[in-house]
Formats: C-alpha cells, sequence, structure tokens
C-alpha cells in the first residue's frame, strides 16, 4: 500500500506533491468535470447570474426557475416520472429514507452507503452475491405487507458491476420498494450516462416501485444530490421539513449542469476511449477486477501502488472502512488523462508484473 500524500491542488490528470509532479489516477471525478474548462466557465457564467450560492429555503416566497428546469431535465434524461434534487447525495438519500421511515420493512444489502442508513444499525458488510438468496428467502417469510429493499448500482471499491437477476423471483404478493444508490454510475454508465433508472425499470414486476438516489458530484461534477422516481413520492419529499429546511443545490452549478450537456458526452466518449487504451496497452489485463466501460480496475496486488508511486504514479490505495480492515487498491482513470499518461501507466504495470 503506498504512503499518504498531502497537497493543497485540485487533482485532475496530474497532482503537485511537494513540488514534485506525479501522474494521478485516482478519485471518482471520472469524467474530469472539475478541471474541465469548457465547464468552469459555465460556472462562472452561472456565477455572475446567481450569486456564489442561495442562502434560503425551496420553500420561500422567491422561486428560481433553475431547480425545477433542472429537475424536469434530470427527469426526462433518465426516463422517471419526477426528480427532486438536493445540496448532496448524502442528504438526498436521508430525505428519502426518512420519509419511508415507519411505512415498511426495511432490508439493507452489504456496503449501501450511510447516505441511506436511517441509523447505523443499517450497516450491512459481507458479499452482495452472498446475501440475494438469504434476501429472497427472507421475504417470502416477512409478515409485512410493504418491503423496502435498499442496494447499490454497483460495487467501485472492488469494480463489480451488481447482477439485479434477482429482481424476476421477488415475489408478487408482496408491495417492495427497490431504492438503488446510482452515485457511482451516474454520468457514466446507461445510455449517454443516464445510469441505472431506465434499465432497471424495463425489468420490473407492477408491484415493485423503483427509486433511485444518486450524488451527482462524482461523474458530473456537480455539488449536488438527486433523488428519481414517481410523482407521488417526489411530491412527499417536497413536502418534508429536508425540503423546506435545507439549502438547496447551488444554481450555478445547476446552470452550468444544464447549459454543457455537449461538455459530459465529450467527456465520457474521451472516458471510453481512455478505458479502451489502457485495455489495450496491459499485457495482462486479467490482472485486473472490471467490468465493461467502467474507469475503476481492482488491483489484486497492493504492493503495486508503492510501486508505481516510487515512479511518479499515484493510484486508490487505503484501508477500508476502517483502518483495521484490508487495502483496497485501485486504478482509477478518468477524462482529462492523455495516451501519453496512459501509456506511461501501463509500461509501469507491464514492467511490475514481469517474472
Amino acid at each position: 500500500m503506498a504512503s499518504k500524500v498531502y497537497t493543497d491542488q485540485l487533482p485532475g490528470r496530474t497532482l503537485v506533491v511537494e513540488g514534485e509532479e506525479f501522474l494521478f489516477f485516482s478519485g471518482t471525478s471520472y469524467l474530469g468535470i472539475p478541471v474541465n474548462e469548457a465547464f468552469r466557465n459555465c460556472v462562472l457564467e452561472g456565477m455572475a447570474r446567481y450569486g456564489t450560492n442561495y442562502s434560503s429555503s425551496r420553500n420561500s416566497n422567491l422561486q428560481l426557475r433553475v431547480f425545477e428546469e433542472t429537475e424536469e431535465y434530470l427527469a426526462r434524461y433518465t426516463g422517471a416520472e419526477a426528480a427532486f434534487t438536493m445540496s448532496s447525495g448524502y442528504l438526498a438519500g436521508q430525505a428519502l429514507v426518512q420519509a419511508l421511515q415507519g411505512s415498511g420493512h426495511f432490508i439493507y444489502a452489504p456496503n449501501t452507503h450511510p447516505a441511506l442508513w436511517r441509523s447505523t444499525a443499517d450497516e450491512v458488510t459481507g458479499d452482495y452475491d452472498a446475501w440475494v438468496g438469504p434476501m429472497l428467502q427472507k421475504l417470502q417469510g416477512l409478515q409485512e405487507e410493504h418491503v423496502i429493499l435498499v442496494c447499490n448500482s454497483l460495487d467501485p471499491l472492488k469494480a463489480r458491476n451488481h447482477g439485479f437477476s434477482w429482481l424476476s423471483a421477488l415475489p408478487a404478493n408482496k408491495q417492495i420498494t427497490l431504492i438503488v444508490d446510482d452515485s457511482h454510475g451516474f454520468g457514466v454508465t446507461g445510455e449517454d450516462g443516464n445510469g441505472v433508472y431506465t434499465q432497471l425499470k424495463a425489468r420490473l414486476q407492477p408491484n415493485v416501485r423503483l427509486v433511485v438516489a444518486s450524488s451527482m458530484g462524482k461523474a458530473l461534477g456537480i455539488p449536488a444530490g438527486v433523488v428519481l422516481g414517481d410523482k407521488e413520492l417526489v411530491d412527499k419529499l417536497r413536502h418534508s421539513h429536508y425540503f423546506g429546511g435545507a439549502s438547496p443545490a447551488i444554481p450555478a452549478y445547476l446552470y452550468a449542469f444544464l447549459k454543457c450537456e455537449s461538455v459530459f458526452q465529450e467527456a465520457r466518449e474521451k472516458l471510453y476511449a481512455n478505458i479502451a487504451y489502457f485495455l489495450a496497452h496491459l499485457e495482462r489485463p486479467g490482472q485486473f477486477s472490471y467490468f465493461e466501460r467502467y474507469p475503476v480496475f481492482g488491483v489484486r496486488e497492493h504492493r503495486l501502488a508503492a510501486y508505481l508511486q516510487e515512479h511518479g504514479v499515484i493510484i486508490s490505495s487505503f484501508r477500508y472502512p476502517t483502518p483495521a480492515d484490508d487495502p483496497i487498491t485501485r486504478v482509477i482513470l478518468n477524462s482529462a488523462h492523455t495516451e501519453q499518461d496512459i501509456r506511461r501507466l501501463t509500461e509501469l504495470i507491464n514492467h511490475f508484473d514481469r517474472p
């Protein structure tokens, strides 16, 4: 495992540490949006119009159209009936689960993000695939008519795309709400980066209600969160104290989000090209865990992180979720990387792995 580094600079394709420049293959900014010049210019346009923040309630007698315009766009973009934004993915997740608290029996999949916990008692560890069978058995024996299943769309730590083949096995005699956290897929996976909502909605039985919660701060680089679902649920969220009592997302960023559809598209295409280039230049891609068109590559040999850092490349490597746990090591690509950056990375990986 590599040693910790400290810096005062925002990382993009590179990172400067104590005057030395490193290639940076870590973080969750998959589309490189925070260092994208066109996006930054749109944020500045938004700030010229809306200021640096909107320090008021969404229930105020002053209504900024950009909130409604963004939510209408997000619903169209994802195929959802309605969308609900807040200032962070964490807050959006809390607004959702607290609104459903007391309405049914919650079942959590392993490693669901704390944003969707009602309390620390909801933490579940273990393997997702091993969870599915017992969960389906438990569902059959529950007396409660309404069950709320909470899970992630994918595992960004182990670079695994979760299978949802079990959806067809859900019992038809219960009302089921399926909450999926798509924070690490939204903006990258799905059609034009629209995430998992449409894909899952098409596979659900009539008795299953789909809700997708997501941070917009990963691939999309927007400090906001979104909940996607049916209009009845979104209206319920709008009447919660979370909606009225919390400051909303920063309008300047929502303005930039609406203006930068082509910027996101171009960044996605560049990311997919970078992924293909990386795989094409690895001598043994099987040494990584990964799935198609996703920029995270799980590393099985943790010594690689220290080796790369010695040669001017920083990847993700840290013990998770606590300092007592095993390290999780990953190579993470983003849209800002050049072919030269990736070629340097693959040359080092290939040299490290040779007998």
